[in-house]
Formats: structure tokens, sequence, C-alpha cells
């Protein structure tokens, strides 16, 4: 019986003792650096990673995590959303705060007027319709003058003229402490005409032909009276283009007309000095009454030849009688020579075709040829002159009926309330630029970090 007892006592030590041992190898291991010291003993881990540390035969202290380690990265999260929100305050909350402060509380009212007008021409607009110089299609050239007049109304001649008008800087000087909305007393042109574009708008509908204009001011009645001016100032600019391709057209025409009145004056001048030098209106009615006259001339002299040959036969040829017939018949001859050679010297002549002189000869067919080249440049330089004439008053009417002309068919309005600065929106559009802004550069931090 007594046997048995120390067996059991030998036992229960080494069951002991085990776990002591294995502590003793993992603090060795910590000492060496290969393995990081268990906490818990082998009995009290996972049944997965006693498993996997059989199958595999890798060290426990590997299996381990390293608790340190682990608390320094806590550590450096705790850092960085620190950093992430002291970002956000600094970039988003804190401009976006001030930005909806100044708006609500600092920007000055503006009121705003607002017009509509279009350029039109004469010839676009229908007689059976009212409106249909308002809503018509334009062509192209009113469309191209009504570009010229928004490129006009943003230049900076309008920007000095309303300048020289009304004095920008007193209409918008500061007021309060709003000095977004304002312009610098000093601003130079350049600065004046960007400001100038910020407080205007103007667009330009190319289906209808439709300008509608906006202008802002810190009082309704100076942006009533801007809005005048520019309109007053457009229409002025259309009616100038308007005269000038009116003049351009027209100037071609009178130009036509009047080379043509001075060829018809210098064809007229030629006859007139022609008339006077050969003392007759017309040759060919000359060649009539010489041809006439030849033909009286040779009856006569037929009826005398008749006497003559009857007087031979019953008298001498010595008698008073046959030597009057005789005389006679030779004056007849001379005569009828005399005219015929007038009327044809049967030789080629020609006049001159510059001035009309006969070259050597004085005759009818020469006076003849030489009216007929005179005669046919007036009668071409009349009708020339006839053809420009019609072409003149072609192009006026023309001219007339392509003549521009501003329709203001909105005049500029007064405002009871104020329009501008739009607070609740410019507040949330500050807002949302920052914070656009601020994600994408923190979209950035971390794609660079997941790369790294």
């Amino acid at each position: 019986m007594s046997g048995p007892k120390p067996a059991i006592a030998v036992v229960k030590p080494a069951a002991e003792t085990s776990p002591d041992k294995d502590q003793d190898q993992a603090a060795s291991t910590l000492k060496d650096g290969s393995a990081v010291k268990a906490e818990k003993p082998d009995t009290q881990r996972p049944k997965n990673v006693q498993l996997l540390k059989e199958l595999l035969n890798i060290p426990a202290a590997i299996q381990m995590p390293n608790l340190k380690k682990k608390s320094k990265l806590r550590g450096l999260l705790r850092l960085r959303h620190w950093a992430i929100l002291i970002s956000f305050i600094a970039v988003v909350l804190i401009p976006g705060a001030l930005a909806t402060s100044y708006m609500l509380f600092v920007a000055q009212d503006q009121y705003h007027s607002s017009s509509s007008f279009a350029v039109r021409s004469i010839e676009n607009t229908s007689a059976s319709d009212v409106l249909g110089m308002f809503t018509q299609s334009t062509a192209g050239s009113t469309v191209s003058d009504s570009y010229i007049l928004l490129d006009y109304v943003r230049s900076e001649q309008m920007v000095k003229m309303v300048d020289k008008k009304f004095d920008l800087n007193s209409i918008y000087a500061v007021r309060g402490l709003d000095y977004y909305y304002a312009l610098s007393p000093d601003a130079p042109i350049e600065a004046k005409l960007n400001f100038w574009n910020s407080i205007i708008q103007i667009n330009f509908d190319q289906t209808s032909g439709i300008i509608d204009l906006k202008v802002r001011a810190f009082e309704p009645d100076q942006a009533r009276e801007i809005a005048d001016f520019i309109i007053a100032t457009s229409e002025k600019l259309v009616n100038e283009l308007s005269s000038k391709a009116r003049n351009s057209v027209l100037e071609s025409a009178h130009e036509e007309v009047y080379l043509a009145e001075r060829r018809l004056s210098s064809a007229r001048s030629a006859l007139l000095a022609y008339r006077d030098r050969a003392q007759e209106v017309d040759p060919s009615e000359g060649a009539k009454m010489a041809a006439e006259l030849i033909g009286s001339l040779e009856l006569q002299l037929v009826q005398l030849n008749s006497s003559y040959a009857t007087a031979r036969s019953q008298m001498a040829d010595d008698s008073p009688r046959v030597r009057l017939l005789r005389n006679q018949i030779a004056s007849l001859e001379e005569q009828i020579r005399i005219e015929r050679a007038r009327l044809g010297s049967g030789t080629s002549t020609e006049p001159s075709p510059k001035t009309g002189r006969l070259t050597g000869s004085n005759d009818v067919a020469s006076r003849i040829a030489a009216y007929e080249v005179l005669e046919t440049d007036r009668e071409f330089a009349e009708r020339a002159y006839a053809a420009a004439l019609t072409s003149l008053e072609k192009a006026r009417m023309d001219a007339n009926s392509r003549q521009r002309y501003l329709a203001v068919f909105l005049k500029p309005t007064t405002s009871e309330l104020a329009q501008y600065p739009n607070r609740i929106f410019n507040s949330f559009l500050v807002t949302g630029i920052l914070l656009f802004f601020w994600s994408i550069v923190l979209m950035g931090y971390y794609n660079i970090r997941d790369r790294n």
C-alpha cells in the first residue's frame, strides 16, 4: 500500500514544469532577436495557430503579432486622421464660413436693368406680319452686324464713353466694406474693361436675331441710365454701318454715271463741231437735196438738148437761137458736173475717227461717213448714260431696301428688388469649390501612399 504513493508525487511536478520550459524557450528566442516574447502559454493559444505551427514547423514567435509595432501604427493613424481633420477645417470650413459671412453681411445689393433689341433690315420685314421684324430669321448680313454690335458693347471704346458720361469710379465706388464688387479708384483702363464685362451681360440668339442686355449697378436708376446709353450708342453705330454700306453701293453707281456723262458730253461736242464746220445739220439731208437738184438739172438738160436739135434742123449753127441753146446746154452740164462733184468725187476718203474731219475731200459722201461716225458715238453714249442712270436708280432702291436699323422692343427696365449678388448660391459655390479642391488633394495623397 505504501509503494505507489511516491510514483504519484513524481508525475505532478513534471506536468507543472512544462509551461515554464516553454516560457524560457520563448524568452531565449526574444534575446536572440528572432521572435517576439509570447504573452500567453501554448495551452492558451488558439487551436488553429497551434495546428499551423505543427504543420509548418514555424516558430511560435513568428506567428504572434508585434504588439509594440501595432501600438505605434495606431498612433500614426490617429495623427494622420487629426491632420486630415485640421486640413478640412482650414481649407473648407473656415474659408467657406468667411465667404458665407461676406455674402450675407458685407456684400451690397445690386440691381439690374434688362433690355432686348435686334439689328434688322428693311428687306427682311414682312408687310403682312406686324411682328415679323422681331420674329423672323435674320439674313447673314444682319447676323454679322449683330456680332459686330456685341463686340462693340464689350469693347474698350464703350468703356471710355460710359466712363466719360457717368464716371464709373463714382458709380461703382466701395460701399461699406464691400471691396470685392467695387471698382478700384486708380484702376487702369484694362482693369475697367474687365470690370465692365463683369457687370454687363449681353447675349445674341442667332435663331431669332434678338440681343439681350443686362446691366448691374448699386442703384436701379443708374443701371437703367447706363442701359439707355448703351442702346443709344449701339443705334448710332448701326446707323453708321448702314450709311457706309449704302454709300459704298451708290458710290460705284455714281462713278458709272459720271463716266457716261463725260462720254456723252464729248460725243455731243464733236458732233457740234462738225456741224459748225460743215455748216449743215445732217449731210444725208444735203445729199438728198443734191440728188434732187442734179435730177432737175438733168431734166432741163434733156429739154435743152431737144430744143437745140430742133433749132439746128431749122436754123444755121451761128444763129442766135442756136448759140443761146448751146450756151445754156454748156452751163447746165457744168452745173451738173459741179453738183456731182459735191455729191461724190469718186475717190476713197475716210474721216478722222477722233475729230470727224475729212482727209482731203469735202464731198457729200465723205461728210456723210464722218457724220455717221459721230452720230454713232453720240447714240452709244446716250444709251450708256441711260443705262448708268437706270443702274444708279436700281442701286439706290436696293441700298434703301437693305438699310439696317436697331429695333428696340423691350426698353431698359427699372428694378425694385435687388437681384445680385446671389448670396446663397455664391456661398454654396465657394464651399463646393473648396471641398472639391480638398477632396482632390486628399485622394492624391492616399493614391501616392498606396502606391508606395
